[in-house]
């Protein structure tokens, strides 16, 4: 797992970024052993377990999360485990869907981040997807390109795409406890987690800021001792 100053260095680059990028960022913290410019076509539900099993490894299996209830308002929190999650999500089989129906023979590949970020540019973001990640596409023998498949085949492209890849779009479905109607929310792993390394970098910060004023140490030599060494010597500062 990424040390504090690895981690540091991943927030301190993404505050110029925005969320696609912070995401990106991540991802690559999460998995070192690939090379960074592979990690944009992996399809996204095996991004989305990865970030999920970084969020484990970083903060816990305990995962907080509060929503207005859609219907009465009521403010609802709840738990999530970040291991079960990063264990369910991943892709389910081969990362190329095969579609046949009336006539029509088609090989999809599952979208990864850089396919969703290219295609919202375009004017037409469905079609630019479609044109991405088509492999191949044959109608009675003669092939085709990607405008010329009809909505029911992209349909069924569609519910291809996410019976392979659930982990893409997580979507929780959570009963209010107030009025007992039910809430549809995304879950953004990325979004989410941005916010705790983010809250977590500011307050390593500043204990560097104080552990500094008070023995004189640099940032190195205080990052490179263990977290409750540093509260420890947090602590004896509180108490001169």
């Amino acid at each position: 797992m990424a040390g504090a100053a690895d981690l540091l260095a991943t927030w301190e680059a993404g505050l110029a970024e925005a969320s696609a990028g912070r995401a990106l960022l991540l991802h690559r913290t999460a998995r070192p052993d690939l090379d960074a410019r592979a990690l944009p076509a992996l399809p996204v539900g095996e991004r989305e377990a990865d970030l999920f099993a970084l969020r484990r490894a970083l903060f816990g299996e305990r995962m907080q999360v509060r929503l207005d209830c859609a219907e009465c308002g009521a403010d609802m929190e709840f738990d999530l485990d970040a291991g079960e999650f990063a264990r369910s999500v991943g892709v389910r089989g081969d990362t190329v869907v095969r579609v046949a129906h009336d006539g029509w023979e088609v090989e999809f590949r599952l979208p990864g981040s850089g396919d969703l970020t290219a295609a919202a540019r375009d004017v037409d973001p469905r079609g630019a997807l479609l044109a991405r990640c088509l492999v191949s596409a044959v109608h009675d023998g003669a092939a085709v390109t990607a405008d010329a498949l009809p909505a029911p085949v992209q349909r069924r492209i569609a519910e291809a795409v996410e019976a392979a890849d659930p982990g893409a779009d997580v979507t929780l479905n959570v009963a209010c406890p107030e009025c007992g109607r039910a809430t549809r929310a995304e879950l953004d792993i990325a979004s989410y987690l941005w916010t705790e390394l983010d809250s977590w970098a500011r307050d390593l910060l500043l204990d560097v800021h104080l552990l500094a004023t008070a023995y004189g140490w640099s940032e190195p030599e205080i990052l490179a001792l263990s977290p409750l060494r540093r509260r420890y010597y947090l602590e004896m500062c509180a108490d001169v």
